[in-house]
């Protein structure tokens, strides 16, 4: 089933223009996200653990809680992986010669970018509520964990932009599924209601003489009685 921008994308199969598909706001706005993704991811790992003296064990600068910059890190190791993979999907939606599929990339674009922001929601109250109890952090950490917590707070934002463009394309499928599939320009049946083929005279409209009508003049003698 051939698509004529379904889902507000382009016709498939029509020419690539590098340029216009950069400076599309999707793709700048998951450029974004890719960005976010590798701030917070190296925040985290760069000077997120520091080793014990007393015992030798490594430990996170949050709160001594493992699972803060584990879960830090987790987030942000699968968006860098996501939002490369949707903008690689960005320029292999422009050939989905399916609409059904167009649909399904909307739809998994809407739902997984959703919950990514709300788990950016969810590091960030974490991975605030921890700093805020940090006794004492290493010397030169401060920065680096305070910097992971602001950009998992913009990521959520940008992640957010992302399910409002994806809730705006499906919008527009869904609108066009319910839209008319042709336009009457006249009445049926009328003339120039459909159009001839090339070449063909224009069509004339055909009309029969009405009944019991005279075509020319006739004598007319009086009877006589």
């Amino acid at each position: 089933m051939e698509s004529a921008g379904a889902y507000g994308g382009g016709k498939a199969g029509g020419a690539f223009d590098p340029q216009a598909f950069i400076q599309r706001p999707p793709v700048i706005v998951r450029a974004v996200c890719w960005l976010f993704s590798v701030i917070v991811m190296g925040c985290i790992s760069a000077k997120g653990w520091y080793v014990n003296k007393e015992d030798g064990k490594e430990y996170c600068v949050y709160n001594n809680d493992t699972n803060a910059c584990n879960y830090g890190v987790g987030i942000s190791v699968i968006a860098f992986v996501a939002s490369i993979a949707f903008i690689a999907g960005e320029y292999l939606f422009e050939q989905m010669s399916s609409v059904k599929t167009r649909k399904h990339y909307v739809l998994a674009d809407l739902g997984f970018s959703a919950f990514w922001a709300f788990l950016y929601f969810v590091g960030f109250c974490y991975l605030s509520n921890a700093w805020g109890k940090t006794d004492n952090p290493p010397v030169g950490t401060a920065n680096n964990m305070q910097g992971a917590i602001a950009f998992c707070f913009f990521s959520i934002f940008a992640w957010v932009a992302c399910a409002l463009f994806a809730l705006q394309r499906f919008r527009m499928g869904a609108d066009a599924a319910f839209a008319p599939a042709y336009e009457v320009e006249g009445a049926i049946g009328s003339p120039g209601s459909f159009p001839a083929y090339p070449g063909a005279p224009d069509p004339q409209p055909a009309y029969s003489d009405p009944p019991f009508t005279q075509t020319g003049n006739i004598d007319y003698t009086a009877p006589t009685y």
